[in-house]
Formats: C-alpha cells, sequence, structure tokens
C-alpha cells in the first residue's frame, strides 16, 4: 500500500470520518470488549489496581526522565503535581492507618517521585515553567472535593477523619488531572514526554475502573455492601468511571498520532 499504510490506518481513517455520537458509541463498545478481554486473561483482578498503580508511577518516571535529560519542565502543570501529591499523600496516611498493604509501598514510591519533580519544576526548571498555560484555580478542585467527602464518605468501622480523608483523595484524584488538560488546551501542542505521563494516567485509570467494574460483577454486588452503604459505594464507582472518561478523549488522539508515526500530539480545538 501507499506510504506502507496498512489496515491499522484505514481503520483510524474510518474513525476519523464518523460523527461524535458514533465515535461515542465505538468507545464505549471498546471499553467493554477490554473489559471483557481483562476479565478472561486476570484471574485476580485485585492485580489490576496495582497495575494502575504501577503505571502511573511509570507515567511519573516518564516525567523525571524529561526533565533529566531535555531540562525543560514546559508543557506540565505543576498544579496538577501539586494535587497529585495532595491525594497520594493524604492516601498513603489513610493506607498506613487502614489497612498498610502492596498499596502503601507503591503510593510511598510515587509520591516521592512526585514531590521530586514539584521540586525542580518550582526551582531548578523554574524559568521554562508556563505560569500563564498553567492558570488553572485548583480551589474549584479542591473546596468541592473537601465538602464533597465531608457530606458523602465510607460508613466503615474506622475512625471518622480517616473515612473522610479516604473519600477525599477518591475525589481529587479523579480530578487531580484538569490542570494539565488545561495546559495542553492552551497550547494544542504536546510533546512526546508529556504525551506519554498522561496517555500513562489514562491507561491507569482504565485499569482501575475495571478493576471495580469486575470486582462488582464477580462478587455480584457484595462489593457494594463492603465498601459500606448509603452513597458512598455509588460515588467510589462514579470517581473512577470520571477519571477514565476525562482521558478518553485524549488518549484517542494520542493512539490515532502513533498510528499516524507522529512524534509531536496536536489537539484539534475543544479536546480536552
Amino acid at each position: 500500500m501507499k506510504g506502507g499504510k496498512g489496515p491499522t490506518h484505514a481503520v483510524a481513517a474510518w474513525v476519523r470520518q464518523q460523527p461524535p455520537k458514533i465515535k461515542a458509541f465505538l468507545a464505549v463498545v471498546s471499553g467493554m470488549a477490554a473489559l471483557v478481554l481483562l476479565r478472561m486473561i486476570v484471574h485476580d483482578h485485585d492485580s489490576l489496581f496495582v497495575a494502575a498503580e504501577a503505571v502511573h508511577s511509570l507515567g511519573i518516571s516518564v516525567l523525571i526522565y524529561k526533565l533529566m535529560k531535555e531540562k525543560t519542565c514546559a508543557g506540565i502543570s505543576l498544579k496538577s503535581q501539586e494535587l497529585t501529591a495532595l491525594f497520594l499523600a493524604v492516601r498513603l496516611y489513610c493506607s498506613l492507618v487502614m489497612e498498610y498493604d502492596i498499596h502503601t509501598v507503591l503510593d510511598t514510591a510515587t509520591l516521592v517521585a512526585t514531590l521530586w519533580v514539584i521540586y525542580t519544576i518550582r526551582f531548578k526548571l523554574r524559568s521554562s515553567y508556563m505560569d500563564d498555560k498553567d492558570n488553572f484555580a485548583i480551589y474549584y478542585v479542591v473546596i468541592p472535593c473537601a465538602l464533597l467527602s465531608l457530606a458523602i464518605h465510607p460508613t466503615t468501622h474506622h475512625f471518622i477523619v480517616n473515612r473522610i480523608g479516604w473519600a477525599f483523595c477518591v475525589y481529587l484524584e479523579a480530578l487531580s488531572v484538569l490542570p494539565q488538560l488545561r495546559v495542553m488546551q492552551n497550547t494544542k501542542i504536546v510533546e512526546p514526554f508529556t504525551a506519554h505521563y498522561v496517555f500513562a494516567l489514562g491507561v491507569a485509570r482504565f485499569l482501575s475502573c475495571a478493576h471495580w467494574i469486575l470486582q462488582l460483577l464477580d462478587s455480584r454486588g457484595q462489593l457494594l455492601t463492603t465498601l459500606g452503604y448509603g452513597l458512598w459505594p455509588g460515588m467510589v464507582l462514579l470517581s473512577e468511571i470520571v477519571q477514565t472518561f476525562i482521558l478518553s478523549d485524549f488518549c484517542y488522539y494520542y493512539v490515532k498520532s502513533a498510528v499516524d508515526g507522529q512524534l509531536v500530539l496536536r489537539l484539534p480545538s475543544g479536546v480536552v
């Protein structure tokens, strides 16, 4: 074929020509197919949650590599990193006092890496920080998450402060990527390492969402009882789904760019 383009390019071209509703339908079908595949090949669905945290750590590692190799933090949202550090710190505290398992180790490693990224952006590479592009007001995220966690939190036997903290980090994690998406929306061009990082977040969110959905299916709804009663179980699942959909559009253009062999990702208006 001309230019070495094969069936993958043909399918990608066909998808690009479809109206938004068809694209949304195809995305839902693809997500369901991926869930079925994961259910077939992954026997211990708890490993999906571990994999999600591992992929998140890998994404942070990509950012560290970018900062060390290119000596620039252009395109990276400092505010997203600060929100990430905040929910990781709260989740690490809750993990230490409520469960202490492999997630505690992974959260510790990811938090340390995130703090290093924040330090590097703030002090070592401040001159390349795109302050004017990173203009998302984080109190639009933190305050609603804090209020929501006071109103809707787990109903387990743990101390009330720990339960509210747990809810806060769940809600904040779902929205912590919004400042990074705003930076990409303002610049419209995303260099490779930042694109890899955000795509890793998207994959991590999908794996985490798949973990909860498959656990719910396997337990035939009993997982909701384990999480507690009231609105909290539904909010956990809703937060996971929100995280996945927030990044799904970007992930589509990332895959499209990779299929087309483009190193730099150019986003159309209104994508993120």
